[in-house]
């Protein structure tokens, strides 16, 4: 079994995670060093469901944080083994889940292990399947075979946020608006009806939107409507009689479900709408007591977070959590994904100096 040593450094602990493969579906090794490593603390008990990894304090504090990051990546590409590279004199680790988001699962890796007295009773969780569809991930298979692990007063997500603390985030909704024709020869058009050209309308209500930019709890969203996909056609020589173009909806959190298929529903009027996915956002809260103690003791200002993340979870149990965590998110997924040693560490010290009340 690959083996931890979370008396490392957050750096190099970084590296050793980063370079055990875990693209989503193969995060078992993974699970297994996490686990391994974890159980070796008296002062943890630790929980597994799955390749999810619990391990907790039962401190008997007043108030429980629940911290938690994903262990999977999206597929490598030739961007493994991590390298040490210096961009323009800083110091970075490049390749394949530095940035999302195996530095932060470094840094809540060491910190599980070396705070053994915190402030706050501590669940730390790291899940799987957080890259691929929503109904795979382990955060939420775990919320519904243990929702006893989920109490806790705030939450935490490691997410890349360049150090920051980014509140909340936006929702997201997938639709498919639909056309259609009647098929005829290509050489007698005129028989039939194309529907991809009776798509055209739908285009063009999508290039005359405005993405709305909404206030939510001081933090300001800006929402977006796109077409992500366009399907359609028979043949080279067949009139089609269908067309359907993937359309996402990302919405400011003071909408709920059903206010977003409105939102959608009005802008399509006069078409065959079918919402296929949809999930809620989350509202910043950050005027909880832990949040505020939290923002000022790692000295942030918080940003909105404009993409979901798992968040959403913890704030439709009633925790209000944040992202923060190390890493560029415009660089999660890149071939090309780094991270800054020294963000790296001023997210381990953030978070020590709250947790430990230093």
């Amino acid at each position: 079994m690959t083996a931890l040593e979370l008396t490392s450094s957050s750096v190099d602990l970084t590296r050793a995670i980063c370079d055990i493969h875990s693209e989503s579906g193969d995060e078992t090794t993974l699970a297994d060093a996490i686990a391994s490593a974890v159980s070796a603390y008296d002062h943890l008990e630790v929980i597994r469901d799955g390749d999810t990894i619990v391990a907790r304090t039962n401190l008997g504090r007043a108030r429980r944080v629940v911290i938690a990051g994903h262990i999977d990546t999206v597929p490598i590409n030739r961007n493994l083994p991590v390298e040490d590279r210096e961009i323009d004199g800083e110091a970075f680790l490049w390749g394949r889940g530095t940035v999302d988001m195996k530095a932060g699962v470094a840094v809540q890796l060491k910190l599980a292990a070396e705070l053994t007295e915190p402030g706050v009773d501590i669940t730390w969780m790291w899940y799987d399947h957080e890259e691929v569809d929503s109904s795979l991930n382990g955060l939420g298979r775990l919320s519904r075979n243990r929702p006893d692990l989920f109490e806790g007063d705030f939450a935490i997500l490691g997410e890349p946020s360049n150090g920051e603390v980014e509140g909340g985030c936006n929702g997201t909704l997938r639709a498919l608006v639909r056309t259609a024709g009647v098929r005829a020869h290509s050489a007698r058009s005129w028989i039939g009806e194309n529907a991809i050209h009776k798509a055209a309308p739908i285009l063009a209500r999508l290039a005359e939107y405005r993405a709305r930019e909404i206030e939510v709890e001081g933090l300001v969203y800006r929402e977006g409507l796109n077409a992500v996909r366009i399907t359609g056609g028979v043949a080279g020589n067949v009139i089609p009689d269908a067309c359907e173009v993937e359309v996402n909806y990302r919405f400011a959190p003071s909408r709920d479900a059903a206010a977003a298929a409105r939102v959608v529903n009005d802008v399509f009027t006069g078409f065959e709408v079918e919402i296929v996915d949809i999930a809620e956002g989350a509202r910043p809260g950050l005027d909880a007591e832990l949040a505020r103690e939290f923002v000022d003791a790692v000295g942030a200002t918080p940003t909105p977070k404009y993409g979901w993340t798992d968040v959403a979870r913890f704030s439709a149990l009633g925790i209000p959590a944040v992202n923060y965590g190390p890493g560029d998110p415009h660089l999660a997924h890149h071939d090309e994904e780094r991270v800054p040693v020294a963000q790296i560490d001023a997210v381990e010290r953030g978070l020590r100096a709250w947790l430990s009340g230093s």
